[in-house]
């Protein structure tokens, strides 16, 4: 059966930390990912890996939908080589058809951010946005495709296609690709497989499935801040189609949260603090972006933005004599929005409506029962938990894997 981790918010909600406790529990078999690509900020060693590769008794499955960067993969695994991790090349498949994500791409992401200007989207620049267009416009190459004797002709046409968008300043040399590929080819063959037949295999057999979605719903193609969004489907439904999963198969999904918002990069944010308040959520908070090193936007916990929680990180705020909660948006007219629009224009009509609640003043970090939590913290979880619909199952209170209150 399937437990699939979701971020809730604007991604960085620490579901890299769950994804760690769960496999230290050698509860899983495999361990997947469905979709996205080098964007990942999980740590050092996992922007395009799977983590189960810490485990040495779990398989790993990097997804149909992921945009594999093959420079990426294996550097990421000479990393984890170096550590000594065990087993490595054998517990590591690559789907077949991935498309492949090149050095062209990440080029031409840097070109669309420049032009979009004062709007840039806040990307990567990792390539991963020209990626999957390619994909949906259906000129893309897939691994499978390196294989292929058209694989020179028609990484030529794409690259051509682009030089003629951006002229000069395109900053690419397609002979370099297309050597470093010639290089990589027989290297990357062993890790290559059907994944459709690798995961009907695994349901047939009742494998246990860990699935680690990317980034968050707030930056899904299709439902997040559109366009501030990043390129793929970081929903359940994107978890399903990226792995050739039956919903039948499904067991868990635990969607993960920070008991405050970040986000990196350009769109709205409506809880957002520019101020004092922001600023130490920042620092007490470390937020820095793992996959861009950027420091990320900080404000108060979105619950209009939140439908569903199961895993809430809480000891930022120990330091905090107000907490607030954003429960609704007021429109200009008086009356209140509870659902995110789609029209992010909106958004700048409107006014937040808060829950204040009573900080606890004292220090969560290493708490791991939920009687050791102050009041004032098991209120405010207690609200969120009845707010939303859904029972808070995790509660992170430090960095370290450890550090958590289970309420499973």
């Amino acid at each position: 059966m399937a437990t699939i981790i979701l971020g809730s918010q604007w991604g960085d909600e620490g579901k890299g930390k769950l994804t760690d406790h769960l496999l230290s529990t050698n509860a899983f078999d495999i361990c997947a990912r469905a979709a996205g690509g080098h964007n990942a900020g999980h740590s050092i060693s996992f922007h395009l890996l799977p983590s189960g590769l810490i485990n040495p008794q779990t398989d790993n499955l990097i997804g149909s939908s992921v945009v594999f960067n093959v420079d990426a993969f294996f550097k990421e695994l000479g990393e984890l080589e170096a550590k000594g991790v065990p087993d490595l090349h054998s517990r590591i498949h690559v789907s077949s058809r991935c498309h492949l994500n090149f050095a062209l791409h990440a080029a031409v992401d840097g070109l669309s951010e420049v032009k979009l200007g004062s709007e840039q989207i806040g990307t990567t620049k990792r390539g991963i946005g020209p990626s999957y267009s390619n994909k949906a416009s259906r000129d893309g190459l897939r691994v499978i495709d390196l294989y292929s004797d058209s694989f020179e002709r028609k990484l030529r046409q794409l690259a051509d296609s682009y030089r003629q968008r951006y002229g000069d300043l395109l900053q690419y040399d397609v002979e370099a690709e297309l050597a470093n590929y010639a290089g990589y080819k027989e290297k990357l063959r062993p890790y290559i497989v059907d994944a459709v037949a690798y995961m009907q295999k695994a349901q047939e057999l009742k494998k246990s499935v860990l699935v680690e979605g990317s980034q968050a719903l707030m930056l899904d193609i299709d439902y997040g801040t559109y366009p501030y969004v990043t390129s793929s489907n970081t929903s359940l439904g994107g978890c399903i189609q990226g792995l050739a999963l039956s919903p039948f198969f499904l067991k868990n999904v635990i969607a993960v949260v920070k008991a405050y918002t970040t986000r990196v990069g350009g769109g709205p944010f409506p809880t957002e603090q520019l101020n004092d308040v922001g600023t130490k959520l920042q620092d007490i908070g470390g937020e820095i972006g793992v996959s861009t090193g950027r420091r990320r936007r900080c404000g108060w916990l979105d619950l209009v933005v939140l439908k569903y929680s199961m895993a809430i990180n809480l000891d930022v705020l120990d330091t905090f004599p107000t907490i607030r909660v954003a429960t609704a948006y007021i429109t200009p007219d008086g009356s209140k929005v509870t659902t995110f629009p789609a029209d992010l224009g909106d958004l700048d009509k409107y006014e937040v409506e808060y829950t204040d609640f009573e900080g606890w003043q004292t220090s969560t970090q290493g708490v791991r029962d939920w009687s050791a939590l102050p009041p004032q913290a098991q209120k405010y979880i207690n609200f969120i938990e009845s707010f939303v619909g859904v029972k808070v199952a995790y509660i992170g209170t430090g960095q370290d894997r450890e550090e958590m209150v289970i309420r499973a």
